[in-house]
């Protein structure tokens, strides 16, 4: 028998947090339209169509926004702009694939779609829903604006009233700006390239005027350092759009497991406790996944979902009670023989894929979370997976209003995948340069994300103190010690000195937590062969990783795994060397062909020699 409890307070910090979010989730598997496809555009540079010459905001029935309509009235009206099929992107997709003159460019493009949406039920409500816009987007339907949205790469949605949606004739319009800004996330420099527009699905999506909003369903954490039990307890809570109704029920049903159970709906987020027998944990051998149907007398939600427990314990990392040694890779959200984002369940099969194929159980979607193809197919692949907000190098620490954007962003993320099994690991930014502010900073992201997730460990790439002592490199940033997962980036041998360095070299650090090389590279070009002395050839980077691999084998026994940096080349305009980058980082193990690089076969062996000796 499978026991409930429930209550209609929360009783924890981070399902309130939760409760906050206004983000519907599970949107693959609602009613709904989708918007994708050809998009007419018009670029503005100097954002002629959203303020006046005194560079003040249009009022919102100006006649020359370019949020309203293009058409006149009649022959003697002025238009200066207007959207046309001579000018057109296709959404999803970055504009800088899509036309040679967008490669470089940063700032605004208006994108306009029309479309008709024949109403079936009265009483539904409507929302517009975006996987991805980078960087900032306002939207207007039919020349009222919906809202606006910071964040390139976490989804949002705004609700659209049911007297402005017709029938015929929808006028979409989304004003997208790509421009980087020093009190932004992330901000001015990085090292990938910004690409800009509608980057992931667009959607019209349809719910009932009371509708199920979010869910989570997950197994609590045991004791520490304990596996589950044979009847373990999932604990979660459901989320009404709005209060409900006396005497409501939410019905919480396993078809697998044979259980269905009518929950009373005691307040907008009701919470819940299940006892789950003979369940089957979800783990990289075993990615086992369960329907799950949550529904009330008006909406109704299909998820699969994996049952697994993930924690810092000591110096391991346990996944289901048993160590966890991550063979990983980083990965960025790009396609690199087309040279643009990922977004499609394609893209990321075929990412995906090329890290089972180097022998991972692990991927660190790096600098930014990935689209959501990725996290759910990571889920059915059992693949655990690392996601990270881009509170990258030297953003606005001091900044309160830069870091209420970073928030926001990291409530979008855990949000959206809080009921991925395969994501162990919120990381709340990269090499971020230690000060007390940085620290205040950074401390305020990892208890923001506890209180939204404290089932999962927290972490961050951090620096490493090359100066701590003779041939040891220490790695005792404050940060660590709010950190579950202590994990640092280290290019020994590329960016300081030559590889053989590592010979000598040994690593520490003064936290007695789990430890994790989270990057590590050098550049390789497919085809330049040389010595191995030779910078950008093959040859280089293949010395590079075995020399790394040889040190790797004198770790401490807290090493629990590395994710090196990374799956495939990829852009970036600081790479400017003529003969070996153009505008790529080359430290790819793939090119940006898809060939595999000598390296590419070092850490298959050493990713082979590890899973043969763990039995994993």
């Amino acid at each position: 028998m499978i026991k409930i409890i429930l209550t209609g307070v929360l009783l924890a910090t981070g399902l309130l947090a939760t409760a906050q979010n206004n983000l519907i989730t599970n949107i693959g598997n609602r009613k709904a339209v989708s918007l994708n496809g050809t998009w007419q555009y018009i670029v503005d540079p100097y954002e002629t169509g959203f303020y006046d010459y005194r560079y003040k905001e249009l009022r919102e029935d100006h006649p020359d926004a370019y949020w309203n309509t293009d058409v006149p009235t009649d022959r003697s009206e002025k238009k200066e702009h207007g959207y046309t099929d001579k000018y057109t992107l296709h959404v999803p997709g970055d504009w800088n694939h899509q036309k040679p003159e967008f490669v470089y460019y940063e700032g605004t493009v208006w994108y306009k779609k029309t479309f008709n949406y024949p109403k079936t039920t009265a009483g539904n409500k409507y929302y517009l829903y975006f996987g991805a816009v980078n960087y900032r987007a306002d939207v207007y339907l039919n020349g009222k604006k919906l809202g606006m949205h910071k964040g390139g790469f976490t989804p949002f949605n705004f609700e659209v009233p049911a007297t402005l949606l017709k029938e015929t004739g929808n006028f979409l319009v989304v004003k997208v700006d790509n421009k980087r800004d020093a009190n932004e996330v992330p901000t001015l420099n990085t090292d990938w390239w910004n690409y800009g527009g509608i980057t992931r699905n667009v959607k019209l999506i349809e719910v009932p005027q009371k509708f199920i909003q979010d869910y989570v369903i997950q197994l609590k954490r045991p004791q520490p350092g304990k596996a589950p039990a044979k009847s373990p307890l999932a604990e979660g809570w459901v989320k009404l759009s709005q209060q409900p109704a006396a005497n409501e029920m939410i019905s919480i049903e396993i078809p697998e497991l044979k259980y269905k159970k009518q929950i009373p709906a005691t307040a907008q987020v009701t919470r819940l406790s299940i006892n789950l027998p003979k369940v089957q944990l979800w783990s990289p051998l075993q990615p086992k996944l369960y329907k799950v149907l949550v529904s009330t007398a008006t909406d109704r939600v299909e998820d699969k979902i994996g049952f697994r427990t993930i924690e810092a314990y000591g110096k391991q990392v346990l996944l289901n009670g048993k160590p966890l040694f991550m063979r990983g890779i980083s990965i960025h959200g790009e396609i690199p023989q087309d040279v643009r984002r990922a977004y499609s369940e394609a893209d990321a099969r075929q990412l995906l894929g090329q890290a089972c194929e180097l022998g991972c159980n692990m991927v660190r979607l790096a600098h930014y979370p990935h689209d959501e193809t990725m996290t759910r197919l990571a889920d059915s692949l059992g693949i655990v997976v690392w996601s990270e907000i881009p509170v990258y190098w030297t953003i606005n620490f001091g900044s309160a209003e830069v870091l209420a954007k970073a928030k926001v962003q990291l409530n979008e993320m855990i949000t959206r995948d809080h009921n991925r099994a395969s994501v162990i690991i919120w990381s709340v930014g990269n090499e971020t340069p230690i000060s007390q502010t940085r620290t205040n900073f950074m401390k305020s992201l990892i208890t923001a994300a506890r209180e939204l997730d404290n089932t999962r460990m927290i972490s961050a790439a951090l620096e490493v103190n090359y100066n701590s002592g003779k041939n040891l490199n220490l790695i005792d940033d404050p940060l660590g010690e709010f950190v579950d997962l202590v994990a640092f980036n280290e290019y020994l041998g590329w960016y300081g000195g030559l590889p053989d360095k590592c010979r000598t070299t040994n690593w520490g650090t003064v936290y007695n937590k789990p430890l994790f090389v989270s990057e590590t590279g050098a550049e390789g070009k497919t085809g330049f062969h040389a010595d191995s002395l030779t910078r950008f050839s093959e040859e280089y980077q293949a010395w590079y990783y075995r020399e790394q691999i040889a040190m790797l084998k004198r770790m401490p026994d807290n090493y629990v795994g590395i994710s090196p940096w990374v799956l495939a080349d990829f852009r970036s305009p600081k790479r400017n060397n003529p003969l070996y980058q153009e505008g790529w980082n080359r430290k790819g193990l793939y090119d940006d062909k898809g060939n595999k690089k000598q390296a590419f076969y070092i850490l298959q062996q050493y990713y082979q020699d590890i899973a043969q000796k763990t039995g994993k």
